[in-house]
């Protein structure tokens, strides 16, 4: 990946590399969906399928059957039948905290991440992925509350005011700047989630505070590449309402259960897009330089060694006395 590339245009080639990921996601939420909405199904259709009145909730939505539905006595409690579906959503969160990790390091890898390093991955980040979830949602807990308690008053001083229309801008003014201040928090997190996976960071602190420094030192590029793919986000879903009311004609059960589910398949592509942005950032500005060190190694050059010639002795053959003799 090249420094100059850009995070909306690398993240999205991230994704696009990686599609099997969103799909498989979409089937874990549509099971989790199926299996937390039973009970309210079953003991819908106990009551709807001996009652004449269902073919008003067939053939459109009539709010006052639904509430009279849930109003009688052998519908039961409907705390009683909601409760699956807050166990099968917080069994997705712990899903998604498992499976996340795996997610972030194909994300990185310029190959096809196979299926023993995405669950290696999965498995070793899980408990530094639940500490950072759980630090995100304090932290993104007490600064959404602070915001909205700021809101109240303002709003309150607002519709003291004699221009009518100052409620209305002062409250759209207020949830922009709450939304931007969300996106940044969801900026410095996911940032942090990918220092820890892709930098194999144990000292989720650490992470945390890189991603700090970075989401501030980013923040233009950043901010401008989450927002943009939040407004695709948006468009995908006023898209997919409008189809459903467009096209989808009330009686077809069918017809609406394949916009609905096309809709929540393409939804969770945006969020995917931002985890891409966030990843190819970190790979562009949060890697960690190899420093390449120069050695030079000193060849001795041993100059050849001429053995010189042995002179061998001039021994007589006959002794010197004999022959002066």
């Amino acid at each position: 990946m090249t420094q100059n590339q850009g995070l909306l245009s690398s993240g999205w080639s991230m994704v696009a590399r990686n599609k099997r990921y969103i799909v498989w996601f979409y089937l874990l939420n549509l099971a989790l969906a199926f299996f937390g909405t039973a009970a309210f199904s079953n003991q819908a259709h106990e009551i709807l399928d001996h009652s004449l009145l269902s073919d008003r909730l067939v053939h459109g939505f009539d709010m006052g059957v639904f509430a009279e539905l849930l109003a009688r006595p052998e519908f039961g409690s409907t705390r009683a039948l909601s409760a699956p579906a807050g166990d099968f959503a917080f069994l997705f969160f712990i899903a998604t905290a498992l499976f996340l990790p795996g997610v972030l390091q194909g994300y990185a890898s310029t190959y096809r991440l196979p299926r023993e390093d995405f669950f290696r991955a999965c498995g070793r980040n899980l408990w530094r992925f639940i500490r950072l979830l759980v630090l995100a949602g304090i932290v993104m807990g007490i600064v959404a509350g602070a915001l909205f308690g700021i809101r109240a008053p303002l709003l309150k001083a607002a519709g003291e005011s004699t221009n009518e229309l100052l409620p209305f801008y002062l409250s759209l003014a207020t949830l922009l700047v709450i939304f931007l201040v969300m996106s940044v928090l969801r900026i410095w997190f996911d940032l942090a989630q990918a220092d820890v996976v892709l930098s194999d960071q144990r000292a989720v602190r650490k992470s945390i505070a890189a991603a700090f420094r970075h989401t501030w030192r980013g923040l233009g590029k950043l901010l401008a590449s989450y927002v943009a793919a939040t407004i695709v986000a948006a468009i995908v879903l006023v898209a997919g309402i409008w189809v459903w009311m467009k096209f989808v004609p009330a009686a077809s059960v069918l017809g609406a259960f394949f916009v609905s589910q096309l809709t929540l398949l393409f939804l969770p592509i945006p969020r995917f897009w931002q985890r891409g942005v966030a990843v190819s950032y970190y790979l562009q500005n949060m890697v960690q330089p190899i420093a390449v060190v120069e050695t030079f190694t000193t060849v001795a050059v041993v100059a050849p060694v001429v053995a010189e010639p042995v002179v061998e002795p001039v021994i007589p053959n006959v002794p010197p006395e004999t022959q002066a003799s």
